[in-house]
């Protein structure tokens, strides 16, 4: 799986490509940018006003940091004290303001950028190929369009300007420290290799235990993608308690990741909060030698304490971004590894117009295989005339769907040739090929809406009107004046809640309310019963009348009614001809009917 592979910690080409969604939105980054270096100059202003309260007003000593506050303070210790006071309440709530409006910005950048990110997600989904859908789990793909999107966002969002707040803070708080004390400073960076050594332990672990994270998140989507898809075939032959040992098994390949993570921040802060802790013992008993001895003014030893805190804080920080870039890296690939996938089923640069005039299609020599040279077709070739009716019939794998799906180029062809109205088919836009096709499935997919919106499928050409004259030809209208809401009657994820004959009524008005040019029906009565079978028949004819029409058949009053009948065996179409011709010959056909339609023939007769 592609959770599993091993990714870089940073990839400057993959940085690029992220940094792109964020350059549209630069000037808000650019006003984030001012807000953070106000916050980190804020973050060196408190201590100086501290060290100079006390070198001032409590314990007099020591030249002044900041003349101009000097000049303006007060000389009596209380009314000093207080504007000193106030004044660091005012670099408190400035800094608040500050960083609110960052954090805010920030956001805001980072929702703008993941939503331009799922827009092209969503449209690079739309344009794969059929191929890529049957080698990628559905998992797989909404943890793109989610849990990774999500990671990205964690990156604009406090990754790529916050950690030069970070730095900010850091330079500046270094650079005050040596202004006060450049000895107490060298002693204050002794210790920051130690912290610098615990982050990179730290990175190493975390680094591993996420990969972990990564897989297992991955594979519990996957297993929850199928098993609720499958949930009635679970319960119906009792599998439940097996599925909860299988997701326990997963579910706690998840904690044993998480526990590492968690382990390595349970240690981690303790450990940076120690060396922090060393350091200020260093400062304590040095600086307070150095107070005795040398004549450094106390307020520098306590300014010193505060910018202790302030320095380590930014380490622990920077290490948590590390984490939060690690993943984003990881999550970016993965994205990009989608999204650069080039789509083989494409149309050509100039495009040929598709034939006006009634077209004939045309297989001719047709060679497919969906793996390598395992062939599903070979060398099929058929003519079906414009208007002609034309039912495919054959054993289960003997390629009836496959002449569906490659004339409708949701595959391309290994060798030969389609073609409709004399032009190849590659040589056409793929959409505007499609556009000419009604196709009903065997079980008809739809969509959470309405059944109004289920037929339209966003056609906005397709009004009221034409609308109820497809549910009336289909007979939809009887069950739509059941309904008080008709076609605004909602419909849940999949049809849930309607009967298979009532989404195969819906299927066939959908057809019809496009007004197609050809007609594919792929096993499209096989689901029902026989009684909407005989309510569905009038149906196909009014959808059969004046279209060429391709019918995978199952049911034999489906195929008495084509005007030909292809019967495919082994990925050859190994006859031809009229039902009672093809009877004649007592071939595959004979067998295929004697065997599966003999019986189907007698029960629709007696229903009517």
């Amino acid at each position: 799986m592609e959770e599993e592979l091993l990714h870089k910690s940073y990839d400057g080409k993959l940085m690029r490509r992220l940094l792109a969604y964020a350059r549209p939105y630069w000037a808000i980054i650019l006003v984030s940018l001012l807000f953070l270096l106000g916050d980190a100059l804020l973050q060196v202003l408190g201590p100086l006003l501290t060290k100079t309260a006390v070198d001032r007003y409590l314990a007099p000593a020591g030249e002044p940091v900041l003349p101009w506050l000097e000049a303006l303070l007060a000389e009596d210790a209380r009314e000093g004290l207080t504007q000193i006071g106030l004044l660091y309440f005012a670099s408190i709530a400035l800094a608040l303001v500050l960083q609110f409006g960052q954090q805010y910005l920030m956001q805001w950048t980072g929702q703008r950028a993941m939503f331009d990110l799922r827009r092209d997600i969503m449209t690079r989904l739309q344009e794969m190929d059929v191929r890529d859908y049957d080698r990628s789990p559905v998992g797989r793909l909404v943890t793109r369009v989610t849990t990774d999107v999500d990671a990205l966002n964690e990156l604009f969002a406090q990754g790529l300007v916050t950690v030069l707040g970070d730095v900010f803070v850091l330079l500046f708080i270094v650079a005050a420290m040596f202004r006060l004390s450049p000895g107490l400073t060298l002693l204050m960076l002794l210790v920051l290799p130690l912290a610098f050594g615990i982050t990179v332990a730290f990175r190493r672990v975390v680094q591993a235990a996420n990969r972990r994270v990564r897989l297992a998140v991955a594979r519990i989507n996957a297993f929850l993608q199928e098993h609720i898809a499958g949930m009635s075939v679970l319960q119906l032959f009792n599998r439940e308690a097996r599925a909860s040992e299988d997701f326990c098994e997963i579910n706690r390949m998840s904690l044993e990741a998480h526990k590492e993570t968690i382990s390595a921040y349970g240690w981690f802060y303790p450990a940076v909060e120690f060396v922090s802790l060393l350091a200020f013992a260093g400062l304590l008993a040095w600086g307070g030698t150095e107070v005795r001895a040398s004549g450094l003014s106390m307020g520098v030893l306590v300014a010193f304490f505060q910018y202790g805190m302030r320095v380590f804080r930014p380490i622990q920080d920077l290490s948590e971004k590390y984490n939060i870039l690690l993943t984003a890296m990881a999550a970016a690939e993965r994205i990009f590894l989608l999204t650069d996938k080039d789509a083989t089923i494409k149309g050509p640069a100039a495009p040929k117009p598709f034939p006006q005039r009634p077209a004939a299609i045309e297989f001719d020599d047709v060679w497919f295989a969906y793996n390598e040279e395992d062939w599903v077709l070979r060398g099929v070739s058929f003519r079906i005339e414009p208007g002609e009716s034309i039912a495919v019939v054959g054993h289960t794998g003997a390629g009836k769907t496959t002449i569906a799906n490659l004339l409708l180029r949701f595959y391309d062809i290994n060798r030969g040739t389609i073609r409709l109205g004399d032009v190849d088919i590659r040589q056409m836009d793929p959409r505007e090929l499609r556009r000419q096709f009604g196709v009903v499935l065997q079980d008809p997919f739809l969509f959470t809406g309405t059944i109004g919106g289920n037929i339209r499928l966003g056609n906005a050409n397709i009004g009221r009107p034409q609308l109820e004259r497809a549910a009336e030809q289909v007979n939809l209208d009887g069950y739509l004046r059941s309904l008080p809401e008709g076609f605004d009657h909602p419909v849940r994820e999949r049809g849930a809640g309607l009967s298979t004959g009532q989404k195969q009524l819906i299927g066939f008005a959908r057809a019809l309310a496009h007004e197609p040019r050809f007609l594919i029906l792929d096993e499209a009565t096989s689901s029902v019963d026989t009684e909407t079978e005989i309510r569905v028949r009038e149906a196909l004819a009014r959808l059969v009348s004046g279209r060429t029409s391709l019918i995978i058949a199952h049911r034999l009053s489906t195929i008495q009614r084509a005007d030909r009948i292809f019967v495919m065996h082994k990925g050859k179409l190994r006859e031809s001809g009229a039902h009672q011709e093809l009877l004649a010959l007592r071939g595959i056909y004979w067998k295929l009917y004697r065997l599966q339609y003999q019986e189907q023939e007698a029960t629709p007769q007696t229903a009517e």
